[in-house]
């Protein structure tokens, strides 16, 4: 399975000027009249305008990604770009050498990365992908109001992971429980094995004070509000090394506030190293 080789993010770049184009004004007003809503320009006048071209550009020249020449590149757009269809998986292809199969994965929120990760692992059990490059990208300037993203000061945010083999944390599992079924019982199950030396991340949206009986037992690391989708990849970006002394898996979970349903996905160290750690 995947093994991770490096991280890195991006949280709030500077903003850009708002580009008053009538051409990508139109095509705002057209989008958002096909699904009976209008255009309030004043959030695209007053917004950071920094599209998801921009957080590629940072991300791919971060230390271990803008030399990493993946086979593999996946886009996860956790929400929508400024400039709706952009090709942006391509244009990541295209900074780190242009030799890679590339695709976007639309639509799916917060379980954007996590099916991403799945495709990851499937392309390289068949053998079609040594090194993969994963971008999880957020903007918020958005045309219409969205709650999620004006009512909770989300901010733009992006990470790039690098997956390949060799030694590192590997992916042991990705998987989802739905808005009906009960992720406190799947993560006390998944946590059972080896309470002492599991490391819990949860992110923004998750039920913490529903977690109590699950964080009781094991270390427990809880992401701040201010993302919607990339929070987790944010502090696996910035943490990872230092987790994987410490600790034999790390269970990454959060639950999507728009559909209830909360994804899971599981690291494991290839080594032991003591029990316990920082929190």
């Amino acid at each position: 399975m995947p093994t991770l080789l490096a991280a890195s993010g991006v949280v709030s770049p500077p903003a850009r000027p708002f580009d008053d184009s009538p051409e990508d004004l139109a095509h705002h007003r057209a989008l958002a009249a096909s699904f009976g809503a209008e255009v309030e320009e004043r959030l695209l006048r007053d917004g950071p305008n920094v599209g998801h071209r921009d957080l590629v550009d940072r991300l791919a020249r971060a230390d271990g990604v803008r030399d990493s020449d993946p086979d593999l590149v996946v886009v996860a757009h956790a929400l929508p770009d400024l400039t709706p269809f952009t090709a942006i998986a391509p244009h990541l292809d295209h900074l780190l050498g242009g030799r890679s199969v590339n695709f976007g994965i639309h639509q799916q929120g917060l379980a954007a990365p996590f099916t991403a990760l799945r495709a990851i692992d499937a392309f390289q059990r068949a053998g079609r992908a040594g090194r993969a490059v994963l971008a999880v990208l957020e903007q918020t300037t958005l045309p219409t109001r969205f709650p999620l993203v004006h009512d909770n000061g989300l901010v733009d945010s992006g990470v790039v992971l690098v997956l390949g083999t060799g030694d590192g944390p590997r992916l042991a599992g990705v998987e989802t429980v739905p808005a009906t079924g009960d992720p406190v019982r799947r993560l006390a199950e998944l946590t059972a094995a080896d309470p002492e030396g599991t490391l819990l991340v949860t992110g923004p949206w998750t039920d913490h004070e529903a977690l109590r009986p699950v964080t009781a037992t094991t270390t427990p690391y809880r992401v701040n509000r201010g993302t919607y989708a990339t929070g987790l990849w944010l502090a696996l970006a910035r943490q990872w090394r230092l987790w994987c002394r410490h600790h034999r898996t790390v269970v990454l979970c959060d639950t999507d506030p728009r559909s209830g349903d909360t994804h899971v996905a599981v690291l494991a160290t290839r080594s032991a190293p003591p029990a316990g750690g920082p929190r």
